[in-house]
């Protein structure tokens, strides 16, 4: 395929009359061949700590990765362009932790900057943290929210991880290495091969490539022009806008009530919220983003907008009585079960207890 366009693309610019101005592409960017962008020099290092690339079998690694990589440019320019919207924040924290800057290129190689990306191994968000690490540090991931598409949540226990690993490996290579393959497992092998350094040890494929996948990210999103990608400031996406509000709901609140006191669309309320899960907030207090500018006024317009939304409702409630379960109680009212357990936040195998509040709409 990618020899057909490219076939049709130099068909196209031949077929241009001779006194035709040069393409824009042609004029603002220099792609060069392939070739040139493995003769790089020997000074590259990963959070401070030395690539030997005078080691042959080192360099052909990196060269492997960095080609692959540049081969698949629409995925980098997507890489360059989301980088303005986050990585402000990301580094934002490490430097506030005290910690290298260069860890700011693993999302982008876990996850291309997606909060949704996911894995076939259910690792999700920006940092790609399965469920059980993701909890360990702190992230909340249940039925309502999943903190790891959290850019600013996901980010904080990231580094409270790598923080970790650092003390268990002694270095940030090693670090990063385990984030990918586990520290246990990395551990057995360094005890297998007696050796601490990474570019010596056999490892897992995956992680044999990830750093050097690293590697590459950091050297073209540190030097974009060099590898060809002259994207300018108007083509980046700006970096995230927004106004933090917190919300206490006594029951549960469509999200659709947010976004009409925020002023904008329910769209925009999960795209600023991808950790909110469904289309409504439990019970509880909440901190929320809503569109720059739209915190002024926010909350006059949501109690509202919420106290019309409560009247609206119509509900009823039941209370539970001996002897009742959910089924004969959805069944008694004539209301879809399921429907039952949305409004009541309810598990089909919930216990209810005579004198519990039902509502039934």
């Amino acid at each position: 395929m990618r020899v057909l366009l490219f076939i049709f693309f130099a068909l196209t610019v031949l077929a241009l009359p001779a006194e035709s101005e040069p393409l824009e592409f042609f004029k603002t960017s220099e792609i060069l061949p392939l070739e040139f962008y493995t003769r790089m020099n020997t000074n590259l290092n990963f959070c401070g700590e030395e690539v030997p690339l005078n080691n042959q079998e080192v360099r052909e690694r990196l060269e492997k990765e960095l080609l692959l990589i540049i081969w698949d440019r629409p995925q980098v320019i997507l890489w360059i362009k989301r980088s303005s919207r986050y990585m402000p924040y990301i580094e934002k924290m490490l430097k506030q932790n005290n910690m290298p800057d260069d860890l700011k290129y693993i999302p982008i190689i876990e996850s291309a900057l997606r909060p949704h990306a996911e894995s076939d191994k259910g690792a999700m968000g920006h940092w790609q943290f399965i469920q059980s690490t993701g909890k360990k540090y702190g992230l909340t991931i249940n039925s309502n929210f999943d903190d790891r598409r959290n850019i600013f949540k996901s980010t904080d226990a990231a580094l409270r991880y790598f923080k970790v690993l650092h003390e268990i490996m002694g270095s940030w290579t090693l670090a990063a290495a385990a984030y990918n393959a586990g520290d246990n497992r990395l551990e057995k092998e360094i005890e297998t091969q007696k050796t601490r350094n990474y570019y010596h040890l056999y490892i897992p494929l995956e992680t044999q490539r990830y750093i050097f996948r690293i590697l590459a990210a950091k050297m073209i999103l540190s030097d974009p022009k060099k590898y060809g990608f002259n994207l300018k400031n108007e083509d980046l996406y700006p970096p995230l806008q927004f106004d933090r509000i917190d919300i206490e709901c006594e029951h549960k609140v469509p999200i659709q009530i947010i976004a009409q006191a925020a002023n904008t669309y329910f769209k925009d309320i999960k795209d600023l919220n991808p950790e909110i899960r469904g289309h409504e907030l439990p019970i509880g207090t909440h901190s929320i983003m809503i569109p720059k500018g739209a915190g002024k006024g926010f909350q006059s317009r949501y109690e509202k907008l919420l106290e019309a939304y409560n009247k609206s409702e119509d509900k009823s409630i039941y209370i539970v009585k001996e002897g009742d379960t959910l089924i004969t109680i959805a069944n008694k009212h004539n209301v879809p079960f399921n429907s039952l357990l949305k409004w009541n936040n309810l598990k089909p195998n919930s216990r209810i207890h005579p004198g519990k509040r039902i509502i039934i709409h």
